[in-house]
């Protein structure tokens, strides 16, 4: 923090002894002590609310990032990643408008519950092919 070398400090002994007094110099110098350690104090209750405000600025970067990370679309980046432009939806045979639709046959509705099934239509008669008879 601050740089004295030994000298300076016998100057400033030497000078406070003149000033102050060799009876008042203890004194002096318990105050001084006091001032240096509330200055301390002062000093590390500072830091710590400085470091306190930095950790919580970090716990709001973490807390986003962890909104973030709720937020993420995990269907959404695979289909990005697989297919960016959206060729895979499009049709491989583009359907032309121009062109009626396809006229479905009407479905046959089943019989009613309490109605007897119709009986099925006949079977045909099975070929039988006619004998030949066997040459002379």
């Amino acid at each position: 923090m601050f740089d004295f070398a030994w000298s300076e400090l016998m100057v400033i002994g030497a000078v406070a002894l003149v000033v102050i007094g060799p009876k008042d110099l203890p004194k002096a110098l318990k105050t001084a002590g006091m001032l240096v350690r509330r200055a301390r104090g002062m000093a590390r209750e500072f830091q710590n609310s400085i470091d306190d405000m930095i950790r919580e600025a970090e716990l709001d970067d973490v807390r986003k990032t962890v909104q973030e990370a709720t937020r993420f679309d995990l269907d959404k980046t695979i289909h990005n990643a697989i297919d960016p432009e959206g060729q895979l939806k499009q049709p491989i045979f583009p359907v032309d408008e121009a062109a009626p639709a396809p006229i479905a046959a009407p479905a046959e509705a089943p019989p009613a519950p309490d109605e007897p099934p119709a009986e099925p239509p006949p079977l045909a008669e099975p070929f039988i092919a006619p004998r030949i008879p066997p040459a002379p």
